[in-house]
């Protein structure tokens, strides 16, 4: 099988490799997408993910592909089905697995990332992470669906109630689910701040937005947000995120920024506004979740994707030479 193999820091090779063997757990998928995110960035500079990619590995935790063959005790899925994956893989037997919050194991192993991934023509993954697609969620899509669980359990994490107003700081591909997911979950406002008018525009216009603001030139109103979704991950933003609060809010710092970034905040107004600062990592069982609301129509996460990549082409992606990028997928298979 063909294969995109990270080999050292910024550096792929095309391999020719065999098919990989499968556990008696395990399921053998052929790749159709491979959506290619901010993770995948890190990993080519040598920096974590979720976990550390430790080279020759192959890359791609958002995948989506058909059944090739299962192990002797896989039942969910059967050879032909189309499926997405969760790429992560938890131990079931740390303190945090026992304990509900699966997200923060110990021993927290993922496809893509600390094992090969879907920028191959064929990976394997354990069934208990392979999910039965319906058939009107298209091979395509499901390659964003990962991204979607993790917007997922970012709100799970709040209290969200119709009344709100919500603010997502961000018109990345995650700042943009963010927008739709508010609005899909009941709250009657959502507004985004990002850079890049075509996209606020188009937020508004196509996808609910109520008001946009781009930070290049706007204030972001103080003191005016009940619910705040930082989705880029810089001080600067982050800030604004805190700034944006009014009494009694709660704000998500989902953007994942560098390990040795800070911000500063006035911790009084935290103390008097009583505000809530939530972090957010990985997408603990809310997978199905995600394929629902795709299914639904509440997402339209197809109309977000930009770019269909060949394998040839992601190292030129990842070094920046593509540009004008919403999303991009990897075709491979379909």
């Amino acid at each position: 099988m063909k294969a995109l193999v990270l080999t050292g820091i910024k550096q792929f090779e095309i391999q020719e490799l065999d098919t990989p063997e499968i556990q008696p757990n395990e399921v053998l998928i052929n790749t159709a997408y491979a959506g290619v995110c901010g993770t995948d960035h890190d990993l080519y500079a040598g920096r974590p993910g979720s976990a550390p990619a430790v080279p020759p590995i192959i890359l791609g935790h958002e995948n989506s592909g058909v059944v090739a063959a299962i192990g002797s005790e896989v039942s969910n899925v059967k050879v032909g089905d189309r499926v997405a994956v969760d790429p992560n893989i938890y131990c079931g037997q740390c303190e945090y697995c026992l304990t509900q919050r699966p997200e923060l194991c110990d021993h927290l192993s993922a496809v893509g990332v600390t094992r090969n991934g879907g920028l191959a023509e064929q990976f394997t993954a354990p069934a208990t992470v392979v999910y039965k697609l319906p058939d009107n969620v298209s091979l395509r899509d499901a390659a964003a669906i990962e991204p979607v669980s993790c917007a997922v359990h970012g709100l799970d994490l709040l209290k969200l109630r119709p009344y709100q107003k919500a603010l997502v700081i961000g018109d990345g591909f995650m700042g943009q689910i963010f927008a739709q997911l508010l609005q899909a979950y009941g709250v009657h406002q959502v507004d985004l701040a990002g850079i890049f008018d075509e996209k606020l525009q188009r937020n508004k216009e196509q996808f609910g937005v109520t008001e946009t603001y781009n930070t290049t030139r706007e204030q972001i109103p103080a003191d005016s947000y009940d619910v705040i979704v930082e989705a880029v991950g810089l001080p600067t933003t982050q800030a604004q995120a805190v700034a944006a609060a009014k009494k009694g809010a709660q704000v998500l710092m989902f953007g994942v920024g560098p390990q040795e970034a800070h911000f500063e905040m006035n911790t009084y107004d935290i103390y008097k506004k009583q505000l809530t600062i939530q972090g957010s990592f990985i997408n603990p069982l809310t997978f199905r979740d995600a394929i629902s609301l795709v299914s639904s129509g509440k997402m339209n996460i197809g109309g977000l994707i930009s770019h269909e990549l060949e394998l040839e082409q992601v190292q030129d992606f990842l070094d920046g030479k593509i540009t004008g990028v919403s999303k991009a997928v990897v075709k491979i298979g379909a």
